[in-house]
């Protein structure tokens, strides 16, 4: 059974679990707002961070004695270097007030009984170190969330979407080049087009993944301007001038990357533009990812009675019912991320304009919903990668088949015949059943030793040399 200790706030008493590093506030948050789940810990551990960078620069402008000042660093390293031991101690939901202040305070209890217990204190006496006053000086939800989130995906995508998206790309660059000389339909509109090569196909999903990859660098610079040191409204009030440059200097050694403090703070409070931009960037990569899957899953159909120019590994059965059947799961798994992402982009979007006045009120959810969408991208993209590119092979049996059916080879008579002539060659083989040799010898337009001579698959795949 659960023993409770009595805690006092600016509303009165509430009773709180009596191991909780939590406090008040946090439990009327748990109980004033049952909805849904909690907040990801990609934004706490930001917050935590933050905390600790304000612990350090209130220390240096003299307003924190050093024995508080350490006692907060120390709790703070400790969450973050032994996460599994606060893992249940950050338990408020996503859905809470629009500006995010449970959660802040949420943070700020947790840090302060800590410190308290490190001091020698109780839980939930705060005889040494208050979360107001002490943890949360010269802050407010205001500026510290926002700046939480910016810090939180330049980490995340960083150390997880950067990485899983160089892996693909290595993959398939991998078979760009193993596929290099294999000659090959083209095809536009889903219907046969000139030739190409297996290997150009694949140049062009690098490409878009490498150019992808690089919007999201861009993007990574405006997020990481903090508007830290805005406090309430963006003016900075109950702060020392100085004290945002200290706490992006202190952010920037803490996480090894280079933080800065924004050109204007009332920007940042009252709108999510960063955060928009960086979701609309991973959404345009999910796109780039959901239309070389869509390729790969449509190039592998069949086996017998599809496309069937590549073939896909055997990860797992793919029926209940029907034996020896392989599905393209791992590309249908990356139409399933793509859905979930553009959802997760609409909301960041409508949360982004949502800001009224000084401050934008859906900050939570989109605290939620980015992290959300970069976990997924990061996860499927590892995943597509290592299940189904790396495995990936091609079918140089159908290949040649399916190219040495293709009406449009034609395409190679047109500089020597005309396109009126060419034309008439390609539809009487189609209406005939017959190759396109055996259409231009009946219409007595090119013999067979001609037909030859122009129409050579594997110089279609690139213009003339002079």
């Amino acid at each position: 059974m659960t023993k409770f200790r009595t805690e006092k706030d600016s509303l009165g008493t509430v009773q709180v679990p009596v191991k909780a590093y939590y406090g008040a506030q946090t439990q009327r948050a748990i109980e004033n707002f049952e909805i849904g789940w909690a907040m990801d810990l990609n934004l706490i551990f930001p917050y935590i961070i933050i905390k600790k960078a304000a612990a350090i620069s209130n220390h240096t402008q003299k307003r924190l004695s050093k024995k508080l000042s350490n006692a907060i660093v120390k709790a703070c390293d400790d969450i973050l270097e032994h996460p599994e031991d606060f893992i249940n101690q950050f338990p408020v939901s996503v859905f809470q007030s629009g500006s995010g202040t449970q959660t802040n305070m949420n943070v700020n209890e947790v840090i302060a009984n800590k410190a308290n217990e490190l001091l020698g204190g109780k839980l939930g006496e705060y005889k040494f170190i208050h979360p107001n006053d002490h943890v949360n000086m010269s802050q407010s939800t205001n500026d510290t969330f926002p700046s939480a989130i910016l810090i939180g995906c330049v980490l995340n995508v960083e150390d997880n979407l950067l990485p899983s998206l160089e892996i693909l790309k290595s993959e398939l660059s991998k078979k760009e080049k193993e596929f290099k000389s294999i000659v090959k339909v083209g095809r536009t509109h889903l219907q046969d087009a000139t030739p190409i090569t297996l290997g150009q196909e694949f140049s062009g999903y690098v490409s878009m993944i490498n150019n992808d990859i690089k919007r999201i660098q861009n993007t990574l610079k405006e997020c990481s301007k903090l508007p830290i040191g805005g406090t309430a409204v963006g003016t900075g009030i109950n702060t020392i001038a100085g004290y945002d440059k200290l706490m992006v200097n202190t952010i920037s050694n803490e996480t090894g990357l280079s933080f800065k403090v924004c050109n204007n703070k009332f920007e940042l409070l009252s709108s999510q533009n960063a955060i928009s931009d960086l979701s609309a960037q991973i959404k345009i990569c999910s796109s780039s990812l959901n239309k070389i899957a869509n390729d790969i899953k449509w190039l592998s159909s069949g086996p017998m009675a599809g496309i069937g120019e590549l073939k896909l590994p055997s990860n797992e059965p793919g029926s209940s019912i029907m034996p020896g059947k392989v599905n393209p799961t791992q590309c249908e798994a990356v139409n399933m991320v793509h859905a979930q992402i553009l959802g997760n982009d609409m909301t960041v979007g409508f949360a982004g304009s949502g800001g009224n006045f000084e401050l934008n009120t859906y900050r939570p959810v989109v605290a939620s919903t980015i992290h959300e969408s970069i976990a997924l991208l990061s996860e499927v993209s590892e995943s597509f990668a290592l299940h189904a590119i790396k495995g990936l092979s091609a079918n140089k049996k159908k290949i040649k088949e399916n190219l040495n059916k293709s009406l449009m080879l034609v395409t190679a008579l047109v500089p020597e015949i005309g396109y009126e002539k060419s034309s008439e060659i390609a539809k009487k083989a189609l209406k005939e059943n017959i190759s396109l040799k055996e259409s231009a010898k009946k219409l007595n337009y090119l013999s067979e030793k001609e037909f030859d001579k122009i129409v050579k698959p594997e110089l279609m795949v690139s213009p003339k040399k002079k």
